[in-house]
């Protein structure tokens, strides 16, 4: 079993991102900018929010970060969406969600330029995605796809189960595995709460990627021997031996599964750091593209 490590791809990611911003700079270019909106007080969104921060920094990107109360109306809420689509100096930014149930979340996504949209979520995207042409892929899938390719990991002609048909992840990583591209060519199937028998169907996978939010649902029996598993869940489940009261736990659980793996990936420190470096990529093809 070889644990596929996602900090340090991601931590080498970033490396070659700010080697190139560096160069841009140098030749007179334009510094990315990326911006991010953060509504209410949501632990896990507050984090993954300063993980982006930080990774700006790191790339050599500015980044801006725009907070409001939970109490902000839908429709002011556009208003600083549609300031942020017509600002020069901004090359990308992200709605951060979940967004208060008052707000609909399709109409705020839909209100982003997709020329400004690197998280990859607006039907432009979605859809240059699925017919093969150029735009800003999701960034979980994306990272996945980078982290299948750093590995080595074979792709072509194998059986890729995915479990969850989320429109975030799911969905958009079983139409990326099975594309005609580096990372790719393989036999999907989409499984989901309606699936029959989905034991039956997670055996069969070559490469097996959790993303149905659920801790520890994967368990051995569900695993092929010598299965890749990718592991996108990231929950906080009560723990009163940790300072902060819980542990992240992934949607599979990872002590038993991992001893049939060829390769698996960990939570955390697997798919996360991924989801980030890769919006750090689309920002960079943002400012490129701008």
């Amino acid at each position: 079993m070889q644990l596929i490590d996602g900090k340090a791809t991601a931590e080498a990611i970033k490396g070659e991102i700010a080697i190139e911003v560096k160069e841009i700079l140098a030749n007179g270019g334009k510094q990315p900018h990326l911006a991010a909106v953060l509504v209410g007080n949501d632990g896990g969104s507050r984090t993954y929010v300063n993980h982006k921060v930080k990774a700006c920094e790191q790339c050599g990107f500015k980044s801006t970060l725009l907070e409001f109360e939970e109490t902000i109306t839908e429709e002011e809420l556009l208003a600083v969406v549609d300031k942020l689509n017509k600002d020069e100096d901004i090359d990308g930014f992200i709605v951060q969600l979940p967004l208060p149930k008052h707000i609909d979340e399709t109409k705020v996504t839909l209100a982003i330029d997709p020329a400004k949209d690197v998280d990859g979520f607006h039907p432009e995207n979605l859809g240059r995605m699925m017919i093969g042409l150029p735009g800003f892929l999701p960034a979980t899938p994306y990272g996945i796809v980078q982290l299948l390719e750093r590995y080595g990991i074979e792709t072509s002609g194998k059986k890729c189960v995915v479990v969850g048909r989320s429109n975030i992840v799911g969905t958009p990583m079983s139409l990326l595995m099975s594309r005609n591209a580096k990372v790719g060519n393989c036999t999907v199937t989409l499984t989901h709460s309606r699936t029959a028998d989905l034991a039956a169907e997670t055996r069969e996978a070559d490469i097996l990627i959790a993303a149905l939010g659920k801790p520890e649902f994967v368990t051995a029996d569900m695993v092929k021997e010598g299965a890749v598993v990718i592991d996108v869940g990231t929950s906080r489940v009560k723990d009163d031996s940790k300072k902060s009261g819980f542990s992240l736990k992934g949607d599979v659980k990872f002590d038993e599964v991992s001893p049939k793996c060829s390769f698996i990936t960990p939570v955390p420190g697997g798919v996360g750091p991924m989801t980030v470096v890769t919006l750090m990529r689309n920002t960079l093809l943002a400012a490129k593209n701008r």
